[in-house]
């Protein structure tokens, strides 16, 4: 199994203005926790593209080639691309770049979003939320085959063999499809044959399981060998030498976040209770120990039998050197395990 890491880099705000402050200190501590990753064994670090003041990336592929001038082997990753309102003649470009930057270590992880403002933000319609993810990704899988495309599509002008460049050193460059639990995202990924990200960020793991089997019968209607399929789990996780340190150091932060989020979409506050029940064996939270992490992640791969796990452990104000120790013990304790037991 690959083990790996993601941030959605939420910025320290003035609590006057609103405004982000110490950016360069926020991108200084982000390089670090890259490297860090890098040096203790992980597979994966990804960055999510935002459009809001609480979150410092929206150029994922600028900050990964940042990263990747710092690291030698993790791969580099969106997480998310908001393919619906991005040109995927301008992903595939920058990713390619990225690509040949980092030796060969680029990916895409195109989903939807969790948030709409790059629609305004770029002239978009949220009427035609769906439909622009269903062509975008077309054409980005257009490009990935064929450096001259000939497309046409109804929400963007056609390619009629223009070239696009550079290539990326990988062919096809990576692009896997992240999905909250849309049905329809999942079936469509296994249809394609690409990888598939599906976050769990509440209620119970196991209730995804459908959606685990909803992916591979839809390669097998396809036609796609089940052998290449790839599935990873992706969610909120937090580890410390004890389990009360990384409930303690994690639950604050965590629960500003959570509430605060809720208050926009109409969700009641998070509770400790709710809490400590998203840490428990049948809950969705990495959260304690190494040895509870690892076997919280050992029986959810009896459930998904996934390749992947990446874990977003910065969700609030976590404390920096509390985040390296995290995604010190991720990779020098937990992955060893959990591979050994899946091993067996």
């Amino acid at each position: 199994m690959e083990f790996g890491m993601y941030t959605f880099l939420e910025t320290r705000l003035d609590p006057t203005t609103g405004e982000p402050v110490d950016l360069e200190r926020t991108f200084a501590e982000l390089l670090e926790q890259i490297e860090c990753a890098d040096a203790v064994g992980l597979d994966v670090f990804g960055l999510g593209e935002h459009h809001r003041p609480d979150y410092a990336i929206s150029a994922p592929a600028v900050a990964l080639a940042a990263g990747a001038a710092r690291t030698k082997r993790i791969r580099l990753t969106s997480a998310v691309t908001v393919l619906s309102s991005d040109d995927p003649v301008r992903v595939y470009q920058q990713f390619a770049t990225l690509d040949g930057v980092s030796g060969g270590r680029a990916e895409i992880m195109a989903g939807r979003g969790a948030f709409i403002e790059s629609f305004p933000l770029f002239g978009y319609a949220l009427d035609d939320y769906e439909a622009l993810f269903a062509e975008n990704l077309e054409l980005l899988l257009a490009i990935c085959k064929d450096p001259r495309p000939a497309w046409r599509g109804g929400m963007r002008p056609p390619l009629g063999g223009q070239g696009v460049w550079p290539r990326a050193l990988q062919n096809p460059l990576p692009v896997w499809i992240a999905s909250g639990g849309t049905p329809q995202s999942v079936a469509r990924a296994g249809a394609l044959g690409l990888p598939l990200a599906i976050a769990i960020i509440g209620g119970e793991p196991a209730r995804f399981a459908p959606l685990a089997e909803l992916y591979r019968a839809s390669a097998r209607r396809a036609g796609v060998p089940e052998a290449s399929l790839k599935l990873g789990i992706n969610g909120h996780g937090f580890l410390a030498d004890t389990s009360e340190a990384a409930a303690e150091a994690y639950f604050a932060p965590y629960a500003e976040v959570m509430s605060r989020l809720g208050r926009e979409r109409g969700w009641p506050p998070l509770s400790r209770a709710q809490f400590d029940a998203g840490r428990g064996p049948r809950g969705h939270l990495w959260v304690g120990s190494p040895d509870e992490v690892a076997d919280k992640i050992i029986a959810q791969h009896k459930i998904f039998g996934h390749d992947r796990c990446l874990i977003q452990m910065k969700v609030g104000q976590q404390k920096h050197e509390a985040i390296l120790r995290s995604i010190e013990l991720l990779g020098t304790v937990v992955a060893p395990k959990v591979r050994a037991a899946i091993g067996k």
